[in-house]
């Protein structure tokens, strides 16, 4: 028989003092509660109930097992009903694993930002060791995985978040040494900063962008930091997350290129686990990340604006 219903049916007849009481409280057969209190007595091997004609009384050994049972029942209880409504609330821990890149640009302000609007949710933010099979995050204990690229995975969930623009720029004192391109067949002749997860770029607008394979890499990291610190230097021509460089260009330190041309923007997109419903720290988090971004890129246009 399953304990939790031997230790229920025992602690019900040490409430109600019968047998009968128990039965009725528990919509049980009185049959079954006697086997119930007899099978637990031969479990434990000692008697937990004297039985006369008209009542019964717990011995020492049942007032003991009464309290403990009763004790244990309770945490149950409480334990299963905090354990069923994390789902529907905003709180506990949200693990969130993101490319080493991200972290450094706006994304580290936007977890800051969550993780003092909900401070019942405990954060854990890693940065690095993204796995190209997209479900792998799951594996590793992570909530949420998010991603500078378009994804496919029928395994996962995915929500897009935010679009990322980059830029095509150099520094006034390269320009001045090398020349400016007109044209992205021009790039054959310039010295290109490019990061290492990224031989290829993409240039144009919209369905018209194609991948340009970077020819003359003279200088090649997987920080776009180090590759913003390049190009303020004048190596070259860097194609770069536009928040990285945004002060150097309102500065005048650094120029953008091929304006004509475009860049295609990056989605920042979040894949969480399957499931009819996302847990409600996961849906909340989301929903900040969104919204964070969106401000932020209303701030940047504003400001490109004014200048």
């Amino acid at each position: 028989m399953d304990r939790m219903s031997l230790m229920q049916s025992f602690v019900t007849v040490a409430r109600s003092g019968s047998f009968s009481g128990a039965a009725r409280t528990l919509n049980f057969s009185g049959s079954l509660v006697s086997r119930h209190v007899a099978e637990l007595e031969r479990q434990l091997g000692v008697r937990l109930v004297n039985r006369t004609a008209r009542s019964i009384s717990l011995t020492e050994a049942g007032v003991r097992y009464a309290e403990f049972a009763a004790r244990i029942l309770k945490e149950i209880e409480t334990e299963w009903a905090s354990i069923s409504h994390l789902h529907d609330r905003a709180e506990g821990t949200l693990s969130v694993i993101a490319p080493a890149w991200l972290g450094g640009l706006d994304l580290g302000d936007a977890m800051a930002a969550f993780a003092v609007a909900h401070p019942r949710i405990s954060v854990r933010f890693e940065l690095g060791g993204l796995s190209d099979r997209i479900h792998d995050f799951l594996d590793s204990g992570f909530d949420v995985a998010l991603h500078a690229r378009d994804l496919r995975d029928s395994s996962v969930r995915l929500k897009r978040v935010a679009a990322l623009p980059f830029v095509l720029c150099a520094s006034e004192d390269y320009l001045a040494r090398h020349g400016t391109p007109d044209h992205p067949d021009d790039l054959a002749d310039h010295g290109c900063l490019v990061h290492t997860d990224e031989p290829q770029w993409r240039l144009g607008r919209g369905s018209a962008a194609t991948p340009f394979r970077v020819r003359n890499a003279v200088y090649t990291s997987n920080s776009y930091l180090a590759l913003q610190k390049a190009v303020v230097h004048g190596r070259g021509i860097a194609l770069l997350p536009r928040t990285a460089v945004q002060d150097d260009l309102l500065s005048g330190d650094l120029r953008p290129l091929l304006t004509r041309f475009g860049v295609p923007e990056r989605p920042l997109n979040a894949v969480y686990g399957p499931g009819a419903a996302a847990p409600r720290k996961v849906t909340v988090f989301l929903e900040f990340l969104t919204a964070w971004f969106a401000a932020a890129t209303g701030a940047a246009e504003r400001c490109d604006a004014a200048g």
